[in-house]
């Protein structure tokens, strides 16, 4: 049974590299972003158009290459967020989470009892047909499965602290777009209310045990985000990666 690799070593305090996934919908996408280095990618059930057998296909490969496959649910739903696991990602990602009553369901739904109250619906073909019984498939799961909390509004914010203290967090990924907004300033990363509003939160993630991190839409504000200690660290997307480049490429050569 295969560990999580990025959750073993954010446990580690090693920085850990994902993108964007919520566009293309080509397993040859994962073989890219695996082979260019990423450690993970969070496949877009919010924002992205992949309906569940595309999220089906995308985890079993991205897991074969070797890139961690962690799905962004729409909401926090109960068959959302059983079916993306069973589908075989190594991860959830929760967005919008402001309650921590809610957020510890939606914790539950991850687990199999007695930890939680997800449902069993695997067969030895989710563990490439290795002769593993229900406990041990059960236990595994469990234990290496990520749960990502996002926290994007400052009602979130004003929260953190009871949101990082439910059990079985592993990461939080700040939604900057969304987080500025809510702060009053849309679209400006490094505006000193977001900047300040950043690192209270990557302090409460390292109080409480929980590998802080953000996605971002270019490598100046991933940057950024890493300097200031953050290890779930998101830069752009599979479509953007593609536009810039050949921008770079065509703008060359003409």
């Amino acid at each position: 049974m295969k560990p999580n690799s990025v959750k073993k070593a954010l446990r580690e305090g090693r920085l850990q590299l994902g993108t964007a996934f919520a566009q293309l919908r080509s397993q040859d996408v994962a073989r890219i972003l695996a082979a260019a280095g990423f450690d993970w990618a969070f496949l877009d059930g919010e924002h992205g158009g992949f309906d569940q057998e595309t999220l089906q296909d995308l985890c079993r490969i991205a897991v074969k290459v070797g890139l961690s496959p962690i799905v962004r649910v729409a909401e926090l739903q109960y068959s959302l967020v059983a079916r993306a696991l069973d589908c075989g990602a190594e991860g959830v990602i929760f967005p919008r989470v402001e309650d921590p009553a809610l957020l510890e369901k939606a914790v539950s739904w991850t687990k199999f009892p007695p930890v939680g109250m997800r449902g069993m619906g695997l067969t030895t073909m989710s563990f490439d047909f290795e002769p593993v019984t229900i406990p041990q498939m059960m236990e595994h799961l469990n234990r290496e499965q990520m749960v990502v909390l996002q926290i994007e509004t400052v009602k979130a914010f004003e929260a953190r602290d009871e949101l990082l203290s439910v059990a079985n967090v592993d990461a939080v990924m700040i939604g900057p777009v969304d987080l500025t907004i809510s702060l009053g300033v849309p679209g400006e990363f490094e505006h000193p209310k977001m900047l300040a509003t950043v690192e209270k939160i990557i302090e409460s993630c390292i109080a409480h045990g929980v590998a802080p991190g953000a996605q971002a839409r270019n490598l100046a504000l991933a940057q950024r985000w890493k300097k200031m200690g953050m290890l779930f660290v998101g830069c752009s997307s599979e479509t953007a990666m593609l536009y810039e480049r050949g921008l770079e490429i065509t703008n060359a050569l003409r």
